[in-house]
């Protein structure tokens, strides 16, 4: 197999080198031809990008751009209704109005929670983007969104609220399940971490908007009645409002096209936001090539595709790709992340801060800081790594919940004023690695290791695993906290030590390689060891042309 590789990058690279002695650095391209005769590989896409990269500059990118960036809206609503319901538990005329005890109870609990019954029951329903399309599942999913944050915020008794609290759950889990998975297919490798990673920074941009209006409405309008939490229940509904307004204007997915049947619309698609609209670029003929291939003999989808999970489990590579779906679905949800955001306002309680005021101060500050860290993040994704970048930063969430718990247990056994001082820094730096190295890659990393057959399905997966780990974490998070206080950390200190090596022995690199290249990596005896193999041969292809521009 490695000869293999090295002649197709031989034969690819010769053609490069002959039409170099012809045309000036500037002007050099590959052609078409170059790439009609190879088969689609890591290798081939590499020396493309090596030596004809399209501008991420260029009119076609920036179009992507601005497309991504109104798909980006329907990552807010998560992030909006976390920091929302975290916030609004700090104010006394929501708990009063429902009769909810300020410390937290299981009722408190069941209020959280139901927003992750809804998501694993939309997740049933995410096997529709394949029978009519990514852009209608988002449309009808945020006009839920809609429709149950009316009910919400109209809400006259508890029984109401958790209704309309599972119909927006229900409909945000179909919008922003389809979502990144149509950034994914949409995306070019070489910045599909960038692009569709930026999509879950914008988790923080809601929570930003959420904890900001109901620190704004409770700090003029607490004594308004219920107008204080009301007014930003309302304010739910803007974001998926805007992305109802637009999101037909968008095109659909190639890879969906692909699948039924519109070779020419997605070839259109691929020309027009992958390489500024140049029709004769190599990377057009590799990649509908290789869109083709993973399409051959797979039939359409129907509605009676519901049950049938076969695909999911039909072969030994497939199995993997599934289980590192679920597992990452799972660890995003359950790595001590959620107890934090969720609960942040206990938490501080428990060291002594109770101002109202100063808890929803602290809760934007937090948000502030993980949206910041997460936009880095989504770029260093596609500079270091996936798995770099993982393995680092889970070594940092374990060496901070380490000095979160040492300094609640200082707070709590001795008093000690400046060890819960420590604490609360320690949460916002756990925040921060968090951020950086898992909130782009949540829904992005189980989007990229499954097939092109498999995604859809996937994804439910994804949001059935999720929203366990999310249920676990925010109907028995404030009964741990109140029961074995500090000790919940030091658990959650294990268990991310235990997700490090699971990373290190089994995730694969997706950075850089088209979703059907990894096709072949996941044939592999070891996937995990061919993807490491299959960078380190990118990256020498980069460096050899870079060290050939340099003599030049």
């Amino acid at each position: 197999m490695a000869d293999q590789v090295g002649d197709r990058r031989t034969s690819l690279t010769s053609k490069i080198r002959s039409s170099h002695d012809t045309m000036d650095k500037k002007g050099q391209q590959v052609s078409l031809d170059d790439v009609e005769g190879l088969e689609p590989s890591p290798e081939t896409y590499a020396t493309i990008m090596a030596i004809n990269k399209p501008n991420p500059l260029g009119p076609g990118y920036i179009k992507l751009y601005l497309l991504a960036g109104m798909i980006f809206l329907c990552s807010t609503m998560n992030g909006f209704d976390s920091s929302l319901m975290g916030s609004i538990n700090a104010l006394p005329n929501y708990t009063d109005y429902f009769g909810l005890p300020k410390n937290g109870n299981a009722s408190t609990g069941i209020v959280f929670a139901i927003f992750q019954v809804g998501q694993m029951c939309g997740a049933l329903f995410v096997w529709m983007t394949d029978w009519y399309g990514r852009t209608w599942h988002i449309f009808f999913g945020c006009l839920g969104v809609c429709i149950g944050t009316i009910i919400t915020a109209l809400s006259t008794n508890l029984s109401m609220f958790i209704g309309g609290r599972f119909l927006l759950s229900f409909f945000a889990t179909c919008a922003h399940t389809a979502a990144p998975l149509y950034l994914v297919e949409i995306s070019p490798a070489a910045y599909r971490g960038t692009i569709a990673g930026a999509y879950n920074t914008f988790y923080n941009v809601g929570s930003i908007l959420a904890t900001s209006s109901v620190y704004a409405c409770h700090l003029h309008l607490a004594d308004k009645g219920d107008l204080d939490w009301r007014i930003p229940l309302w304010l739910q509904m803007v974001c998926p409002g805007l992305v109802c307004l637009f999101i037909k204007f968008f095109p659909e997915s190639p890879r969906y096209l692909i699948a039924n049947d519109q070779y020419e619309k997605a070839r259109e698609i691929i020309t027009r936001y992958h390489v500024n609209g140049d029709s004769t670029h190599p990377l057009v003929a590799l990649q509908m090539k290789e869109m083709l291939g993973t399409v051959q003999g797979v039939q359409k989808a129907t509605w009676r595709d519901l049950l049938d999970l076969r695909v999911l489990i039909e072969t030994r590579s497939s199995r993997y790709r599934l289980m590192l779906n679920v597992a990452f679905s799972w660890f995003g949800q359950f790595s001590g992340n959620n107890i934090i955001s969720y609960y942040l306002p206990l938490m501080l309680d428990g060291i002594g801060i109770t101002d109202t005021n100063t808890k929803l101060i602290l809760n934007i500050v937090y948000s502030v800081i993980g949206w910041v860290f997460s936009v880095a993040g989504a770029r260093l994704h596609d500079i270091v790594g996936r798995r770099k970048m993982l393995l680092c930063s889970t070594l940092g969430m374990i060496i901070c919940l380490s000095l979160v718990a040492a300094g609640a247990a200082g707070k709590v056994e001795y008093g000690n004023s400046a060890a819960a001082t420590m604490s609360i820094v320690f949460i916002f730096v756990f925040g921060a690695i968090f951020a950086t190295g898992y909130t782009p890659m949540q829904p992005i990393y189980p989007a990229e290791v499954v097939s092109n057959k498999m995604r859809a399905k996937a994804m439910g997966t994804f949001k059935l695993t999720a929203g366990a780990a999310g249920f676990l974490n925010t109907f028995v998070g404030p009964i741990a906290l109140s029961s074995i206080g500090y000790w919940f950390y030091v658990f959650f200190a294990f268990w991310d030590t235990f997700e490090m090596a699971f990373m290190y022995f089994f995730f694969v690199e997706t950075k850089g390689m088209t979703l059907e290249e990894l096709d072949a990596i996941f044939e592999a005896k070891n996937p995990r060891k061919a993807s490491i193999e299959a960078k380190k041969l990118q990256m020498r292809i980069i460096k050899e042309r870079v060290t050939e521009d340099a003599k030049i």
